[in-house]
């Protein structure tokens, strides 16, 4: 361990930083590839000298992320990009042993989480890398003289890049960014299985409650919504799915899941959850119709999917903590439960994502932090989607590490895919 840090930092107990070390190398091994990205990016060091500003949630999956990024040569700060996801030992870890300068303390205030942003900002990023855009938002409204220092930027969630297309839709971004949640590696497996997963996690962990039997609600049926309904129904919830885009519920109805409006589903549901980026989507009337001891979480980025003003008026003050990571708003007559203040589930009352998973969500940060030191004189201030060839090169070292090897096309199999002139 070393003796005093030799980066700055605002963490909460720098005597964790043995613990963190040890769950940083646990989640190693669960992330060959971001391993194997690490041992490359220390022999080239594509990201010699660049200065990264990455504003994430600050986990041991995340330091792993880190640990690459300053192997490949660059300075990195980190904040954290949720008060309640920040584990203290992975933090202190990060600065005590890796030399990583990081600003996060778990149930930080409103005020000091931005603080801490503009720590990060005051290093005058060359990349920006997000986790639902605050960082790039923050440098947009306070920091515009800053702007022009910018290469490029990566965005890690869906919340965060519906954010930046609307910046790009008004105009108003001025450095491209690469939505690495739009990677095929990314959401197909991050957003899908480690969301689905670790929802349930956080929401077990905060209740223990029985699953098997309980109406369940889940709002949304992005790739989020699909991994959260999948694995209620395999714990032997009855689902149903609340949606405002008729293809995404057409889809739910086949999937074998109810579809509800929010309405039909305040009354019948016993657990929510919430999965949509978007704002309100349980409000004060839902929460009128709700039974008594129903339990909402969160899995969306922001707190905001939840009107949390409202429940709070309901209660009228009347709230309480019945358990770890538990509020109960008593509301005349029936009480309904709040698990991690409306904040993401998984990671307020819980570890977040598997480490198997973040792992190739990671690896394409990683290899998108290269690709833009390398392109972003080419781009211009817009949104762009992973390249095929990282988001193929992801999948391939993930399957080698997993031991499996793929077939190739033959010659003539080739042949017949890249020609029109095959008929019946």
């Amino acid at each position: 361990m070393t003796d005093a840090p030799t980066v700055p930092f605002d963490v909460t107990d720098l005597s964790l930083a043995a613990e963190g070390v040890r769950r940083i190398e646990w989640a190693e091994r669960e992330m060959p590839v971001l391993r194997l990205i690490r041992e490359r990016f220390e022999r080239e060091q594509p990201l010699r000298g660049v200065r990264i500003g990455a504003c994430l949630h600050v986990t041991t999956e995340t330091a792993n992320l880190m640990r690459t990024l300053k192997a490949g040569g660059a300075d990195v700060h980190l904040a954290a990009s949720n008060p309640l996801s920040t584990q203290d030992w992975t933090a202190a870890a990060l600065v005590a042993e890796y030399g990583i300068a990081t600003y996060a303390r778990r149930g930080e205030d409103n005020a000091t989480y931005y603080d801490h942003l503009r720590t990060v900002a005051d290093i005058h990023p060359q990349i920006t890398m997000d986790d639902g855009c605050d960082l790039v938002s923050l440098l947009h409204k306070e920091r515009r003289d800053q702007l022009p220092e910018i290469m490029a930027g990566t965005e890690e969630t869906t919340t965060g890049v519906i954010r930046l297309k609307a910046m790009a839709a008004d105009g108003a971004l001025t450095f491209p960014v690469v939505a690495v949640n739009e990677a095929e590696t990314k959401h197909l497996f991050d957003n899908r299985y480690g969301t689905g997963q670790s929802t349930i996690d956080g929401i077990l962990r905060a209740t223990n409650i029985l699953i098997a039997g309980r109406n369940v609600v889940v709002a949304g049926y992005g790739w989020v919504g699909k991994g959260i309904s999948s694995r209620m129904a395999g714990h032997g919830a009855h689902v149903a799915v609340v949606e405002v885009n008729p293809v995404r519920a057409i889809e739910a109805l086949m999937d074998g899941f109810r579809v509800m409006t929010v309405g039909e589903a305040a009354a019948w549901g016993d657990l929510f959850v919430t999965a949509t980026g978007n704002v309100n989507v349980f409000r004060r009337e839902h929460f009128a119709a709700m039974k008594d001891g129903a339990i909402m979480a969160n899995s969306g980025h922001f707190d905001a999917e939840l009107d949390l003003k409202a429940l709070r008026e309901m209660a009228e003050g009347h709230v309480r903590d019945v358990r770890p990571n538990v509020q109960e708003f008593d509301l005349g007559g029936k009480k309904v439960n709040l698990i991690a203040e409306g904040r993401l589930v998984n990671l307020g009352a819980a570890e977040g994502h598997p480490a198997a998973v973040m792992d190739m969500s990671f690896a394409n940060q990683a290899l998108a932090a290269e690709y833009v030191v390398q392109h972003h004189a080419d781009l211009e201030p817009k949104v762009y989607v992973v390249p095929e060839a990282i988001d193929a090169e992801v999948a391939r070292l993930k399957l080698a590490a997993m031991g499996i090897t793929l077939d190739a096309m033959t010659p003539e199999q080739l042949e017949y895919v890249t020609s029109w002139q095959h008929g019946t």
